[in-house]
């Protein structure tokens, strides 16, 4: 499609970071919109990706994209308190404005219309409703090509090992940051990490996820989390150390998303792949933090003893968990030891688990990834309608 010289001039000029907005921040149905940009060439535009609440990518066309970017900045006039209808009616007359000018031969309407498009959408797949806009779907790898930036950065905030000593409140038997090279680096200070964030957000990556080692260990994860808030921002744990406290304040810092790890709903064999008394804690902790409204998913490494997934599964629905993943073991570190090994599955049963288990969250309105490149064939992937995995090292 031929690129009008008023919208690659607006292009050229506005496309220059990620924009972000919140909707309803104080509410059960909060809906946080992060607008990404593509790269944009002397002749070509790319789409934009739209990443909702930290999880959903929903890709954008240029009109769309310029519409909700002066959305944005009209909503953004207003942060900080709640709007009345009359103040939304001039955030729509003065967006609609601003389009004029790329857009003159464009009655308003339509842009009235597609911004309210646009919103319902957005609300329909934070909320998890049915969807009724035909989105089409576009993979990483397909977007990768008009990406100005990577769309993550995990930051290791926490070592291994500190002072020689192990650094983590459980021992993982299959853990695969164990002994790596780079798992007992000094931890960075609070400063530095910060200059590091700054960094980042001037080359517009969106995302940051805090990892480790296990990041609840440091004291001043919160006020990282919350350094962090013009990212969307996730937090990798074993939820140990979830508390009703410590998870208000992961809310109250703006953490977008936790991902914690549950070996099994079997608390013999969650302790035992653990190495710890793990399970009471870290099944409080994905209690407390639902009970918060909180965006969790739930983490299962796959392996022999803890091969009754499904039986996981009906646990974590019990609880009110909706998103789930599951992998295959990352044979380094702990995994590459006889203890790990001798509890490896193979190809042929983790497809086994993965059909029963994207079956039972089909039927019981769970959502389910399988992270695991090389694990399983492709062909299973399209069976089952479920993302084929890919390593995100080099795209995301």
């Amino acid at each position: 499609m031929k690129i009008s010289k008023r919208v690659m001039r607006y292009a050229l000029e506005n496309y220059k970071g990620v924009k972000h907005t919140t909707l309803n921040p104080e509410g059960p149905g909060v809906v946080r919109i992060h607008l990404i940009p593509p790269k944009v060439t002397d002749d070509d535009i790319g789409p934009s990706v739209v990443i909702l609440n930290g999880q959903d990518i929903v890709p954008l066309d240029v009109s769309w994209t310029i519409l909700l970017s002066e959305f944005i900045d009209e909503v953004n006039k207003y942060s900080g308190r709640e709007v009345n209808e009359a103040e939304v009616r001039q955030i729509m007359k003065d967006t609609c404005r601003r389009m004029r000018k790329i857009y003159p031969l464009m009655p308003s309407r339509y842009f009235t219309s597609d911004i309210q498009t646009i919103m319902t959408t957005f609300r329909q797949i934070a909320y998890r409703e049915t969807v009724t806009e035909d989105i089409p779907h576009m993979s990483i790898g397909e977007y990768a090509p008009y990406m100005k930036a990577p769309h993550r950065m995990d930051l290791m905030v926490s070592a291994m090992t500190k002072d020689d000593r192990w650094h983590c409140n459980l021992q993982c038997l299959h853990c695969y940051a164990a002994g790596q090279q780079h798992a007992s680096e000094t931890e960075l200070t609070t400063e530095e990490w910060e200059r590091i964030m700054d960094r980042l957000k001037e080359i517009g990556v969106p995302q940051i996820t805090f990892t480790g080692g296990e990041p609840t260990m440091r004291e001043d994860l919160i006020e990282l989390i919350e350094y962090g808030q013009w990212f969307i921002t996730r937090l990798n744990t074993n939820g140990v150390r979830l508390t009703k406290e410590y998870c208000h304040s992961l809310k109250a810092a703006s953490l977008d998303s936790l991902q914690i790890t549950l070996y099994s709903s079997d608390k013999e064999i969650h302790n035992r792949l653990v190495g710890a008394e793990g399970y009471d804690s870290t099944t409080a902790g994905i209690a407390n933090a639902l009970e918060l409204g909180m965006s969790v998913s739930v983490n299962t490494p796959l392996c022999t003893l803890n091969r009754d997934y499904v039986s996981t599964l009906k646990y974590l629905h019990g609880l009110g968990v909706t998103y789930v993943t599951c992998s295959g073991l990352i044979t380094t570190g702990n995994a590459k030891k006889e203890d790990s090994v001798s509890l490896q599955l193979t190809k042929e049963e983790i497809s086994g688990i993965l059909r029963e288990a994207v079956n039972y969250c089909a039927d019981n309105d769970m959502e389910i990834s399988f992270t695991s490149p090389g694990w399983v064939e492709d062909e299973l992937c399209e069976e089952l309608d479920i993302a084929t995995p890919g390593c995100g090292a080099c795209l995301s």
